[in-house]
């Protein structure tokens, strides 16, 4: 196939349209009606987020989202276009993003691709999830997928898998971090999205790996290639490693739960809290599950978790920014796209991946 029949979509989670209540009620409606990401019967998810979640969240959502808002819009969907427009400049294929939750939507960059090339022939879909996850990666996939099929476009769907242990993620994310391990600190948390422990479980396609023992993810196993814990850790460790971080100066942790089931632990805001009287005064924190600046990282850590890591004894607390726009991080996705082109599919998804039943 020639390289002039290629598209490029960035794939990202999304924001409100606006910071209104309205429109943050119907983007996390959108988002919490998701089946992978409450993963309860149908009727049972709509009472519950419909009912209860949303009504009593919007509102305060809608307040945080104003904590970051910029004069563009939504920091996530800003940068998203910012990293398509700099990929621009470097690539031939014409390139669009799509959101999983909000817009634009994926059957907008879809017709934007086939109203530039109408002979297209294959679309490379890059989701923006360095980790597997059901409620992140696997979602976005499935409903690429959904979407496509529905819609009979003519075109051949390809993804690129979850990047968590890539090297030139890990460089990029090294580099990243760099300057900031360069300078006096007494430790950097690693903070992850947590999800909930049922849909790791869920993911595992063994049925009895994960979790089942206290260093589960140190075991080799066909179930890391579905494991958002393994795969965090193995962030962690990569990161580390080049780094040369030692093992007393760096911890991991995971963030944004919801609801009170058991979700994958430390928890982020419990281990701000404690630190300082571990004699962590000088924090760092870096968001490794996300690759662009969003409310998780800029409102619930950057403020929120500024202020309590601040109210409980600490002295300073730095939050790292997410990889962004970083020229490491471009050179990452350029490669990415052209290995692919030149016939290599190292860093395409098996699809039998997201074959397994539920």
């Amino acid at each position: 196939m020639e390289k002039n029949k290629r598209g490029i979509i960035l794939m990202n989670l999304g924001s409100p349209d606006s910071t209104e209540v309205k429109d943050v009620h119907r983007y996390l409606m959108q988002f919490l009606m998701d089946k992978r990401v409450i993963d309860y019967p149908y009727l049972f998810r709509k009472i519950l987020v419909g009912g209860i979640i949303v009504p009593f969240r919007a509102a305060k959502s809608a307040e945080a989202y104003k904590t970051i808002w910029t004069n563009e819009g939504s920091p996530l969907v800003v940068l998203t276009k910012k990293l398509k427009d700099l990929l621009l400049q470097n690539l031939r294929e014409p390139v669009e993003i799509a959101m999983r939750y909000g817009n634009p939507t994926m059957e907008s960059a879809y017709s934007k691709l086939l109203e530039r090339m109408p002979d297209l022939g294959e679309v490379i879909a890059v989701p923006l999830y360095p980790h597997y996850a059901m409620s992140s990666y696997e979602t976005a996939v499935a409903w690429a997928k959904e979407v496509h099929a529905k819609k009979k476009y003519p075109f051949k769907l390809t993804f690129i898998k979850p990047f968590f242990d890539n090297e030139d993620y890990i460089s990029a994310l090294s580099e990243r971090i760099r300057p900031f391990v360069e300078k006096d600190y007494d430790h950097i948390l690693f903070s992850y999205h947590g999800i909930p422990e049922r849909h790791l479980k869920k993911t595992d396609p063994t049925g009895h790996h994960c979790l089942a023992t206290v260093d589960c993810c140190s075991i080799d196993s066909v179930a890391h290639a579905t494991c958002y814990r393994h795969q965090c850790l193995r962030t962690t460790k990569l990161v580390t490693d080049k780094l040369g971080i030692p093992a007393g100066k760096f911890s991991h942790s995971f963030q944004s739960r919801l609801g009170r089931e058991q979700w994958l632990r430390p928890y982020t805001d419990y281990r701000l809290q404690e630190m300082p009287a571990e004699g962590i005064k000088k924090l760092l924190v870096i968001c490794p599950a996300f690759v662009s600046d969003c409310l998780e990282t800029l409102e619930e850590i950057e403020i929120r978790g500024r202020e309590s890591f601040i109210a409980s004894g600490g002295v300073e607390f730095t939050m790292i920014p997410c990889l962004n726009l970083s020229p490491e991080w471009l050179a990452a996705l350029r490669r990415w796209i052209e290995n692919y082109e030149q016939g290599s599919r190292t860093m395409v998804l098996n699809n039998e991946v997201l074959e397994k039943k539920r």
